[in-house]
């Protein structure tokens, strides 16, 4: 690749004017000028040309000039050596790149039948997704629809539910009710439960206790998986 850092340096070097050499090459200094700040590239006759000017082989004027350049004064032993050196170097920078993914099985569809307990994982098929970070002490990982708990759990985002019953009020937690399960804030009243979204355009609802709503777990965390890795 053609080093446009490299011809101003060399030009420099000499004490040669932009006018100059474009007057040597019979070319405008403007297009000379173009040559040295990036905006265009010399032909291979004028590159020749230019390495005449300048003198300098023509390879000089490549970005790897001086990779090259280097290498081939090395002797056979040391040549040896810098290749390897360089094959460490590339393989620690890919390495260095990667981004390690912990796998989460989600359950594949939240809303789930009303009959939730110890047959739980075995009656819902789930789903693999990777996050960027390892997520701990939960029992349960759901998809989140819509957008009644935002701003703060986004729907596409995966909750993290421990198994338990309910432990105090204003917590947010998996609730199921009517074949359907919720992720609200509940709040324990003497005939019921009230549901409350974070999104205030949501009215909260109450769920009485005859209608026997059950406490899947407390969400725990939640995760918006790594994007285009499933399985």
């Amino acid at each position: 690749m053609f080093s446009h850092g490299r011809l101003k340096q060399r030009r420099l070097e000499i004490k040669l004017s932009q006018t100059a050499i474009a007057n040597q090459l019979n070319v405008h200094r403007s297009a000379y000028h173009n040559w040295e700040n990036g905006r265009n590239t010399p032909n291979q006759k004028n590159l020749t040309a230019l390495a005449a000017i300048l003198d300098v082989p023509v390879t000089y004027f490549e970005s790897e000039y001086n990779i090259v350049n280097n290498y081939l004064q090395l002797s056979p032993d040391n040549q040896v050596k810098a290749e390897y050196y360089v094959e460490e170097l590339l393989l620690s920078q890919q390495t260095s790149n990667i981004i390690p993914l912990f796998s989460v099985q989600v359950l594949s569809d939240i809303q789930l039948s009303a009959g939730l307990g110890e047959g739980f994982f075995d009656e819902f098929e789930t789903e693999t997704v990777y996050s960027d970070e390892e997520q701990y002490g939960y029992d349960i990982a759901a998809w989140i629809e819509g957008d009644s708990m935002e701003p703060v759990y986004k729907s596409g985002e995966v909750a993290l539910i421990r198994s338990n019953g309910f432990d105090y009020d204003g917590a947010v937690y998996a609730l199921s009710w009517k074949d359907s399960v919720y992720i609200k804030k509940l709040y324990r009243d003497e005939d019921g439960f009230r549901m409350v979204s974070l999104n205030k355009d949501y009215p909260e609802k109450f769920i009485p206790y005859e209608d026997e709503p059950r406490i899947v777990g407390l969400v725990v965390g939640h995760f918006m998986p790594v994007e285009g890795v499933y399985s």
